[in-house]
């Protein structure tokens, strides 16, 4: 599905804040309330909307390390292998297969530098991975978490 242009400010109103009303979105895209439930319920039930969350800082739940780390594969590993042996680390935040060198890089927060310690080795343990090249985040510099297309 397509997301026209109300669409679009509607997706972005929600992603900067799922908890605002349909008719508070309604007044800034120039519909009435229950015209935005139902581009909303249309949109989740396309699968345009997958869910509605809640953003946490890591920090606050006590994982103050951050890392990149870039898994480099042997012979011929599927993404669904890297995905399923990944996926059972909380610590991942996210996981792309990627162009370059590595074969995927991979989000990680941990509470400390041992812990991350700890859980870089799980992954370089992992019977597909050759070897591992990882950096710890400094200070991020920007994160956006908004939809829609930039403009």
């Amino acid at each position: 599905m397509r997301l026209d242009d109300l669409d679009e400010r509607i997706v972005r109103a929600l992603a900067e804040d799922a908890r605002r009303s349909y008719a508070d979105i309604g007044a800034e895209v120039g519909l009435s309330a229950p015209a935005v439930k139902r581009r909303v319920d249309r949109l989740r039930d396309s699968g345009a909307i997958t869910g509605f969350t809640v953003q946490v800082d890591p920090a606050a739940l006590g994982w103050s390390t951050e890392a990149f780390v870039e898994i480099y594969c042997r012979g011929r590993t599927s993404p669904e292998d890297i995905h399923d042996a990944l996926v059972r680390f909380p610590e991942v935040a996210s996981a792309s297969t990627v162009t370059g060198e590595a074969d995927a890089v991979v989000q990680v927060f941990a509470s400390d530098v041992r812990h991350f310690e700890r859980v870089l080795e799980k992954i370089a343990g992992e019977s597909f991975v050759e070897r591992t090249k990882s950096v710890l985040v400094l200070s991020p510099l920007l994160r956006r978490y908004s939809a829609g297309s930039p403009t």
